[in-house]
């Protein structure tokens, strides 16, 4: 099948994409909308369109917030046409970031009416609309056939009894079999009795949700006779969807999103920011809210004399020992600006602590010869003794790095070259990202080496770090997990192997073990 995007026609200059962001979740922006954030010289994106689309867009893209929330508007309406207006005649490619779909009560039509009387080009990209998915990830499905086969959404945001009484409730309570109201909630109680006014059943079911499509997603049920008291008992705040019609009831068995193992939960990641994908992924499918902390910041060390010396020995060397996927990515960096490739490892050993760092090595074409069976520097330790005396060892490594490989392979008679190959540092707005994050609660700590812990205790003032100390940490390895008990951190996770796949599965473990036990008190007490 032909590559589609070999076809693609991208946006001419001066001209505006009206880009869907969906509704929270960003693996529900669509392809096309990836693709036009991609090319972006300019985003103007809206409150409810989720931050971290953001970074797909280019560095040099210049972003531009007009967001609008309950009770506040930051921008008129006018001055954001006045802002694609004048970024578009400037020649930029300007995309106008909406939450959910633009068409869909989100003032796009305005926008690409202007756009249309002003002679701009304009793109309309379709996003997923809130009512959709919200019902979706909440488990009702908007039509059934057994239940209903007709749909309607509307508008909520009605400022007046004018307002209201201009509706036409009679057809929508008895025309319409599954009701999606946006911006609704303030009106709640004056929508459930007009319909029930006009005949529809008090028992109708009624579903409330929050938040939909990320972690943070709530759902209040009930019926039209009694939901305006739940919300409430609750406080049940904006924004939120709601569905009214029995296919709510379905929920009960559909339900699947909140089921999910680490629902709701925050954890903290404090891996580099590069490195911290793969971990925050496993945790979102898990249903987690992962809050990026990055720790550590790689960059280089004071002087690369000493690897490029080891490097210009390979000839000479017998064992290459590579202990993260860091050192990896230094050591082949540092090789290519020597004017050298793969063949200068023809004949040497290579050596992987653990399965990330052969798989970095894969990644380049390289395959480890050899892994120990416990992936720390004690293993490559084990390993490697009792077959290097005599041999030559290049092992680049961090500039905090443990002097255990170089003492104990020197001492089994090997000749141990340990360049320092990257230095890490705390990035410069990791402590007001660490504050915040406490300061908005969270579950758990997570840890995969000694220096994140210790970078993250360094962030903190002795109060915020007093907090820390209360929230349970995950680590990885007997390293990671003595620097969290000496800077008097909470272990609850650690995994017997040092790997992020055990770390994920002893973290569900965990808060399993958490819920079993709450449900056990919670039966005692009833």
């Amino acid at each position: 099948m032909p590559d589609a995007k070999r076809f693609e026609i991208p946006p001419r200059p001066g001209t505006v994409c009206l880009v869907g962001a969906g509704p929270g979740d960003p693996g529900l922006l669509t392809v096309r909308g990836l693709t036009c954030l991609r090319r972006a010289e300019v985003v103007i994106y809206d409150y409810l369109a989720n931050p971290s689309l953001l970074g797909e867009a280019p560095a040099s893209a210049i972003k531009i917030y007009v967001g609008k929330s309950k009770g506040r508007h930051c921008i008129p309406q006018g001055e954001i046409n006045a802002l694609l207006a004048e970024h578009a005649s400037a020649g930029r490619t300007v995309v106008r970031l909406k939450g959910g779909d633009p068409f869909i009560f989100g003032r796009g039509g305005e926008e690409a009416h202007f756009l249309a009387e002003a002679g701009i080009p304009f793109e309309v990209v379709p996003g997923i609309t809130a009512g959709l998915a919200a019902a979706a990830y909440a488990g009702i499905p908007l039509t059934h056939r057994e239940h209903t086969t007709s749909l309607a959404m509307v508008t909520g945001h009605l400022t007046s009894e004018r307002d209201l009484d201009h509706v036409d409730w009679a057809r929508l309570a008895l025309g319409v079999g599954t009701l999606v109201i946006y911006m609704g909630l303030s009106n709640l109680a004056a929508i459930a009795a007009r319909l029930m006014q006009h005949g529809r059943s008090p028992e109708t079911p009624v579903a409330l949700i929050r938040w939909a499509t990320t972690p943070r997603q709530e759902t209040l049920t009930g019926t039209l006779a009694d939901i305006a008291a739940k919300v409430a008992a609750a406080d049940f705040q904006p924004p939120a969807v709601i569905v009214i019609g029995e296919v709510v009831g379905l929920r009960k068995t559909l339900r699947w999103f909140d089921n999910r193992p680490l629902f709701g939960r925050r954890l903290l990641v404090t891996r580099a920011v590069d490195q911290a994908g793969p971990l925050a992924d496993a945790l979102c499918e898990l249903g987690a809210e992962p809050v990026l902390c990055p720790t550590i910041g790689i960059v280089p060390p004071a002087s690369y004399a000493e690897l490029d010396a080891g490097i210009a020995r390979l000839a000479e060397t017998d064992y290459l020992v590579l202990t993260s996927a860091n050192a990896v990515v230094a050591f082949f960096a540092r090789l290519a600006t020597a004017g050298r490739d793969t063949r200068a490892l023809a004949g040497i050993t290579l050596v992987a602590v653990g399965p990330k760092t052969a798989e970095a090595l894969a990644a380049g074409g390289v395959h480890a010869d050899l892994m120990p069976a416990s992936y720390d520097a004690e293993g490559v330790v084990a390993l490697l003794c009792s077959e290097v005396a005599g041999k030559r060892v290049l092992y680049p490594r961090a500039a905090l790095a443990r002097d255990l490989i170089v003492t104990a392979l020197t001492a089994a008679g090997a000749t141990v070259a340990a360049p320092i190959a990257y230095a890490s540092a705390p990035p410069a707005d990791a402590a007001r990202v660490a504050a915040a994050a406490l300061a908005e609660g969270l579950d758990l700590l997570t840890f995969t080496a000694a220096s994140t812990v210790r970078n993250f205790a360094a962030l903190l003032d002795a109060e915020q770090l007093s907090q820390a100390r209360r929230v349970p940490a995950a680590v990885i390895g007997p390293q990671t997990a003595a620097a969290a008990r000496e800077l008097g951190f909470t272990i609850a996770v650690e995994p017997a192997e040092a790997t992020l796949e055990a770390m994920v599965g002893a973290i569900v473990d965990y808060f399993q073990r958490l819920a079993t036990q709450h449900s056990a008190l919670s039966t005692q007490h009833s």
